[in-house]
Parts: structure tokens; C-alpha cells; sequence
């Protein structure tokens, strides 16, 4: 068996899975190995239970100025591409309305002016402003039960990709194992216990042995920071693992229905969606709830996470300034309500009737197996929240903890993290840009 790559990527998530198909189709990289955990790709975070399914464009998130909206824009777009080119039978995705609520004339004056004076009307030509005639012809639930009297507007686009991130990471794997001159070996139900740098770059030992390589990509979403601590990198960085959730109710919604988002929050707004496999499932939510394990449910993680949470005073420092932060704390403390049995429906309901407001308790129901597990990064030198994108480049190692904003932007992150390879190896081998963008963005479908 070969034991000897070019490049190691642990991790078989979509973020671990979009690189392996970059570099196999783009590059001539001779040897690539990738190596997950569980018996199957994209079973954990990249699972379709456990993420909003969103493809985030930047269009309706209202937390994002329009400078990252532009770059959000370029990572949605080559996702979208591939998957127009790769999806007839519409198993990775489905396309639906989408649209972010403005409820009263306050928020609408805010999507207004985010529409015509901020610029992202022009940036995003299938984006309408639209009113509440319009809003019930894509979304009547939304609009039955209502005040006539509320205002009502929303900017809607037909570009709601909603996304199985597991089945296009399955994809992207078997796209990277087509023959292009490039050896792919992927390793399954094979957990790595270790990464060691050597004078040719560096040894993965799994639990069949060592491996080599001479540059390495770590995927694999909070124990990334994990394998970088140990590794000596991102020592100034800690991390708060926030898990997600969601309600259930019966075929309310056609699409997604975001509402405003509060901008210092890193975390998506509370929306509804129809279920990317079921459009008569409606999903409510994320909540956010900070637990003490690096997977949902998984206590063999518990140790794994003290790894990383930082147990110090520059740690505990950091953690107090940001959870006691006047939007960030009352946030924190209202999502730990949501998992009270008898209290939880009662407190979420609100934020169901925003968006449908004829719900009542009986509609909605705490969904069962669903919500992965998101690391949110503090930097203890500000003492802050990172907001930005997770990541950590070491001496011809990458390590992706978790990109930003999530699955949306998986192939731009390759891309860049592509070059960065490239760099690694000296120049020995070649990145065609060209071709990758033929074949995902090339093919996203532009406005008339």
C-alpha cells in the first residue's frame, strides 16, 4: 500500500472533500490521500440534518456589508456553478425563492435603503424589492394572519439554492477519484492520532500505521485547532463550540424566509426553510447553545474540548469579555432556553410568527437529530470574537477550522488554499485557475 503523498488532507467534510477535487482535477499533484474519521464522507457537520442547508450569496444576509457580500458572492456563485453542471436530478440541491422579511416601516426603510442606496440591488441583478402582494404570491403563509395594517417588504431572488452539503461532498470525492493522472486514495473509518512535522515534510499516523507527506491540509472543523495546538500554531487562539438546532412544522413555506439580521452577531438570523429532501418540512431556526464537546452528542469529544476551550486566565478573560458583551450575552442566555421542555416552544414561537404568523405551539415541534456543531473562535490578544474566516497556515500545513460564512464558499476556499499548495511545493507543480472556474462558476446561470 502506499504510504509516501504529496499532499495529506484529514478531514472528509465538504470543506476536506472540495480541496481533494480541486487539486485531483486542477493540478498535477501526482498523490493525494484523504483521511476521515467516520465510516462515511460528510457525516458529521456536512450532514444535511446538522447545517441550515443555505447557500449564502450575501443577497439577503443583512449582517454582511457589501464588500463581503461581494466576496461571498464569488464563492456562492462557483458552488452554484458545480452544481448546475453536476446536479440534473436535483439530488445535491434543489432551487427555491428566497427572501429576507422586513416586518414594519422601520425594517422596511432598512431594506430600502440596503436595496437602492447601499449598492446591493445593483451587485445582485435578480434581487427585487417587493411588497406584500408579492410576498404572498411567493410565500402566503407569511402573509395570512397578519395586520393588514403591518408594513411588509422583502428582497427576494430565485437564487435559494438549498444545499445538501453531504451529498455534494460525496461528489466532490468521486469527482476527484475520475482518472486525471492524479493517484487519489481516500481512507474512511480511519481517525488520525497524530500529525508530526519531519525534515520531508510531515508523518499522519492513523490507527494502520504512519503516513507521509510533503504538505498538509487539516479539515476537520473544530479539531483543527486541536492538531494546530499541538503543532505549536494558533496558541493564541481558543474556541467556543456552538451548537445548532432547529423546530419542525408541516409545509408552511415554499422557500427560505430570512428575517434581519442583528450585525454583531456571528451567527445566521432566525429563518425558515423548506427541507432541502422534503418541501413539505419546514425548518425553524438555527438556535445557537454553547455545549462542551467538539460533535453533537458525542462525549468521547469532551476531552478534545478542553483541549481547546483554554484552561488560563488570558482564556477565561477572553471569554468573559465576549459573552457578557450587552447583544452577545442576552443572545446567549435566550437560546439556552430554547431546550426547556414546556418552556422552549413557548419562548421560540415568537420568532416562528414573525415569519408565519398564524403558527401556534401545536405547529411547531423540537426537531430531533438535527444541528451540528459550529467552532467559534476568541482571540485572546483582543480579547474578541473572530468573525473572520477560521483559518491557520503553518510551515507547508493549512489548517481550516471552520470557513466563513460555512459550506457556502468551500470551493473558493479551495481555491485559495490551492495556491497556497502550490507555494508549499516550489513551484514543482500547477494550479489551471482557468479550467476550475470553467467548470464551477462558468456554468452558474447569470441574469438576463
Amino acid at each position: 500500500m502506499e504510504r509516501e503523498y504529496d499532499l495529506i488532507i484529514v478531514g472528509g467534510g465538504i470543506s476536506g472533500a472540495s480541496l481533494l477535487y480541486t487539486v485531483s482535477q486542477f493540478t498535477d499533484i501526482d498523490d493525494v490521500a484523504l483521511f476521515e474519521k467516520e465510516a462515511e464522507i460528510a457525516a458529521v457537520n456536512s450532514h444535511h440534518t446538522n447545517n441550515s442547508q443555505t447557500l449564502h450569496f450575501g443577497d439577503i444576509e443583512t449582517n454582511y456589508t457589501l464588500e463581503k457580500a461581494e466576496d461571498v458572492k464569488e464563492g456562492a456563485e462557483l458552488l452554484a456553478g458545480y452544481l448546475e453542471n453536476n446536479d440534473d436530478d436535483h439530488e445535491m440541491h434543489a432551487k427555491r425563492s428566497k427572501m429576507v422579511l422586513a416586518v414594519g416601516e422601520e425594517e422596511g426603510e432598512q431594506l430600502n435603503a440596503r436595496y437602492h442606496e447601499n449598492g446591493f440591488g445593483d451587485l445582485f441583478p435578480k434581487l427585487d424589492l417587493i411588497g406584500r402582494e408579492e410576498i404572498a404570491e411567493h410565500e402566503p403563509m407569511v402573509v395570512e394572519g397578519r395586520d393588514p395594517e403591518t408594513d411588509l417588504t422583502a428582497l427576494q431572488t430565485p437564487d435559494g439554492y438549498v444545499v445538501d452539503y453531504g451529498a455534494t461532498a460525496k461528489s466532490f470525492v468521486e469527482q476527484a477519484q475520475e482518472d486525471t493522472g492524479t493517484n487519489v486514495d481516500v481512507f474512511t473509518d480511519t481517525a488520525v492520532e497524530d500529525v508530526t512535522q519531519t525534515t520531508r515534510g510531515y508523518t499522519v499516523t492513523t490507527a494502520d500505521g504512519p503516513y507521509d507527506c510533503a504538505v498538509a491540509v487539516v479539515a476537520a472543523g473544530s479539531h483543527s485547532l486541536q492538531m494546530a495546538h499541538e503543532l505549536g500554531y494558533g496558541q493564541e487562539k481558543v474556541l467556543l463550540p456552538v451548537a445548532g438546532s432547529f423546530f419542525l412544522a408541516d409545509d408552511f413555506l415554499n422557500g427560505k424566509v430570512y428575517t434581519l439580521q442583528m450585525k454583531k452577531l456571528p451567527f445566521a438570523a432566525i429563518h425558515g426553510d423548506a427541507d432541502v429532501h422534503d418541501d413539505s418540512v419546514t425548518r425553524f431556526g438555527p438556535t445557537a447553545k454553547l455545549v462542551p464537546a467538539l460533535e453533537r452528542g458525542e462525549l468521547s469529544t469532551v476531552p478534545d474540548f478542553l483541549d481547546v476551550f483554554g484552561l488560563n486566565l488570558a482564556s477565561f478573560a477572553s471569554y468573559a469579555n465576549t459573552l457578557t458583551d450587552r447583544v452577545l450575552l442576552p443572545f446567549v442566555l435566550r437560546n439556552l432556553l430554547y431546550d426547556i421542555p414546556g418552556i422552549g416552544k413557548r419562548q421560540f414561537l415568537p420568532h416562528v410568527q414573525k415569519v408565519v404568523p398564524a403558527a401556534d405551539l401545536e405547529d411547531i415541534s423540537r426537531a430531533k437529530g438535527y444541528g451540528g456543531v459550529r467552532p467559534q473562535l476568541i482571540d485572546t490578544n483582543n480579547r474578541s470574537l473572530d468573525m473572520g474566516e477560521a483559518k491557520i497556515i503553518g510551515e507547508d500545513i493549512i489548517f481550516n477550522v471552520t470557513p466563513s460564512p460555512g459550506a457556502s464558499i468551500c470551493l473558493k476556499n479551495a481555491m485559495r488554499d490551492t495556491h497556497t499548495l502550490m507555494e508549499f511545493l516550489d513551484g514543482d507543480t500547477e494550479f489551471d485557475e482557468a479550467a476550475f472556474r470553467e467548470a464551477t462558476i462558468g456554468e452558474f446561470p447569470r441574469a438576463e
